[in-house]
């Protein structure tokens, strides 16, 4: 069942469940369609070259971003808001996502992520390090080591295995473009969405979520990690989709 926050109380203005789901839907295909699609053509039908290089450094971007949003919508999907009230359908795409993304289990990545939301910031989180919670790089190699387990590393060894032996795509296409930008994703996606709303500072949270908020624009949230910057309104309306963030923080459920 999805996850439900224990302070409901912040009123938001979301569409009805038919236009939250056809909206949450489209906009699932679009990034994942991109993303697959930039990924085929990049794989299959671009020829690495030095003249290249501007293309390559485009597509690696786009493929950073769209692969954060590709988890976005898995998490949308743990909590039941991309398709609010079709449990079959939240399941279905986050876990053909989440395995697409990584290799990734959908039963543990979905109860690792409501472990987090039921112990934020505290032992028992899997998001956590309660041994380094200021230090980036030591916390992010903590958080890498829980969930980029053998499953994962099987599924991208394949991957690579098939793309080199296979179809002959060169090491260094594979690299520039399929495993680099997973991994800066997943930089990104710590950073923004772990790191800094959970990162001690020296100053008291707001409540027991244990979470903060950045005070970003729309568009740097958006660019920055689909709007999970915004992360104790995620905390305290965990039935909020990631592109309705933004109206919960102007209907200050922060606050």
């Amino acid at each position: 069942m999805p996850y439900r926050a224990s302070i409901v109380s912040h009123p938001v203005s979301l569409p009805s469940r038919s236009s939250q789901r056809l909206l949450g839907l489209v906009l699932a295909a679009l990034i994942a369609g991109s993303w697959l699609g930039i990924h085929f053509y990049a794989m299959f039908f671009f020829e690495l070259s030095w003249q290249a290089w501007p293309q390559v450094l485009l597509m690696a971007t786009l493929q950073c971003w769209l692969s954060v949003g590709v988890f976005i919508v898995c998490h949308d999907a743990m909590h039941g808001s991309l398709a609010p009230g079709w449990q079959k359908m939240n399941s279905a795409l986050g876990a053909i996502l989440l395995f697409l993304y990584a290799g990734f289990a959908w039963r543990r990545i979905r109860d690792a992520h409501f472990a987090h939301h039921k112990h934020t910031g505290k032992d028992g989180d899997p998001d956590f390090d309660t041994v380094h919670p200021t230090q980036f790089w030591a916390w992010y190699w903590t958080f890498f080591k829980r969930y980029f387990g053998w499953q994962s590393l099987l599924y991208v060894h394949t991957v690579v295995g098939i793309y080199l032996f296979v179809f002959n795509i060169p090491f260094m296409q594979i690299f520039l473009l399929y495993g680099a930008p997973a991994l800066l994703s997943s930089l990104q996606l710590f950073y923004f969405g772990t790191y800094r709303p959970h990162r001690h500072l020296g100053e008291s949270f707001a409540d027991g979520h244990n979470a903060r908020s950045d005070n970003f624009s729309t568009l740097a949230s958006l660019a920055s990690c689909f709007h999970f910057g915004y992360h104790l309104e995620h905390h305290r309306r965990p039935d909020v989709p990631w592109w309705a963030l933004p109206g919960a923080r102007r209907a200050g459920v922060a606050a």
